[in-house]
């Protein structure tokens, strides 16, 4: 017998799972109100659960607080409590009836760049708050930068703290213009300016009646409701090979299927592929998804293919359409953000891991190191450290069909990894960014053991 409960559960389950899911990273300024616009933004769409309200309470009171912090319900670690700053990237999930929510709150401080370049990696839009008293300042400039560099579609001007300027529409629309400028000349597509104090809550999930000069959404109404498309089956076609399959039992005594993740795009039975990087070319003989034969398979569906010939295929291959190939180069230009502690330098041998291939590989230049204040490059800086932006040319030991950044953020991004200890060195974005590919080329490497 199924009680009224269940009943109800599992329509808000139904319910949930036909909604659309929206990732976005929020970023800001030390002391812009970040934390408690997050805060701010669980706590009023009814996604704390109670027992995390009380212990944020009796944390607030204990601190001296008069009413209840909501920044302490994203800020997690002691050291960001003591500071009242945030340090590592923290991922909160939620939802509302109309859309599902991945938030990745990231810090503010310069020096944890490389923190923002991880949360920002794989958002659909950006929150970029700033205080109203201060307006843009270096670090809202950084921000969109970063924004713009790895192609978050949407970004959100957040203008917080109206409360402290008296709800002026005059200081809205003077950070609003200054931002939007900034952030069009980076290439930004699309961005929305919300007048806020996340202190009070006004606009951030129920409209202000403090600002009735302003008569777009709130901050949670544009979230539900900003137009983020998933659907990539209409990008190039790409199959990284995660697993050969070979049972070989009496039941599968020929089977051999390349079992992977569909990285973009749509597969077909029948449909001409070719396999790279050696280049063999096969069809589709058939594709089986959860253990059923399929006829069309898209992404981000995880399938195994089977080929009609017998080629050599094995993990870190990568299956695409015969019609659609992409170049295959052991030389790389690409744009990095330097994540370790330890600097990357020219000359230095790496791993470069791209999609389920993982090659030896040697950085051959750092042609610049990008500035984000003014966007200005420094050139030939020797070396990237710690929160560092800037170009790089890699070669590998074996050719990689890498797709450029803007036409496949999935296809087009990498990892340089220290090879003594697998530490990830930096993430990369392939093809072009802010600055030019270096004009010279790449020249061979010579380095004992690494020579390729």
């Amino acid at each position: 017998m199924t009680s009224t409960t269940d009943t109800t559960a599992a329509g808000q389950l139904a319910g949930l799972s036909a909604t659309t899911l929206l990732r976005f990273a929020t970023a800001g300024s030390v002391d812009d109100g970040k934390s408690t616009l997050v805060g701010r933004l669980l706590h009023d769409s009814k996604s704390v659960l109670t027992d995390q309200l009380e212990a944020v309470e009796h944390a607030s009171r204990s601190r001296g607080s008069e009413g209840t912090d909501l920044a302490l319900l994203t800020d997690g670690l002691r050291a960001e409590r003591e500071q009242g700053i945030t340090i590592d990237v923290a991922y909160r999930y939620f939802a509302t009836p109309r859309r599902r929510f991945i938030l990745a709150d990231t810090p503010g401080h310069v020096q944890y760049t490389r923190n923002m370049v991880t949360g920002a990696s794989t958002a659909d839009l950006a929150v970029v708050l700033v205080d109203a008293r201060n307006g843009v300042i270096e670090q809202t400039r950084r921000h969109a930068a970063v924004a713009a560099l790895l192609r978050v579609p949407h970004v959100v001007l957040a203008v917080n703290k109206m409360d402290l300027v008296a709800y002026a529409e005059a200081v809205f629309a003077k950070i609003a213009e200054e931002f939007t400028a900034y952030a069009g000349e980076l290439g930004v597509p699309e961005i929305t300016a919300i007048p806020i104090s996340a202190l009070t809550g006004d606009n951030v999930v129920e409209p202000s009646s403090n600002m009735d000069w302003y008569g777009g959404p709130t901050v949670l109404e544009h979230l539900e409701t900003v137009p983020v498309s998933h659907d990539l089956t209409s990008c190039h076609a790409r199959l990284p090979v995660q697993y050969v399959i070979r049972p070989q039992t009496a039941e599968h005594p020929d089977y051999r299927g390349y079992a992977g993740q569909i990285a973009a795009g749509t597969f077909r039975v029948g449909e001409s592929v070719t396999v790279l990087p050696s280049g063999r070319t096969s069809k589709i003989a058939g594709i089986d998804l959860l253990g059923e034969p399929v006829d069309v398979a898209w992404t981000p569906q995880s399938v195994t293919v089977l080929l009609e010939d017998d080629v050599d295929v094995s993990r870190g291959d990568l299956l695409v359409p015969s019609s659609d190939t992409p170049p295959t180069s052991q030389d790389l230009a690409a744009t990095v953000c330097h994540v370790a502690d330890q600097p990357l330098t020219v000359g230095q041998r790496v791993l470069l891991k791209h999609t389920t291939r993982t090659v030896k590989a040697i950085v051959k230049q750092i042609p610049s190191r990008l500035t984000l204040d003014d966007l200005s490059q420094h050139p030939n800086p020797g070396q990237l450290v710690a929160n560092d932006i800037g170009r790089v040319v890699v070669r590998t030991a074996e050719p990689l069909a890498i797709d450029a950044y803007a036409d496949s953020r999935r296809t087009g991004s990498f990892l340089l990894i220290d090879p003594a200890d697998g530490t990830t060195l930096a993430a990369g974005m392939a093809g072009e960014a802010f600055a030019k590919a270096a004009d010279a080329d790449p020249v061979a490497a010579d380095d004992e053991g690494w020579d390729f």
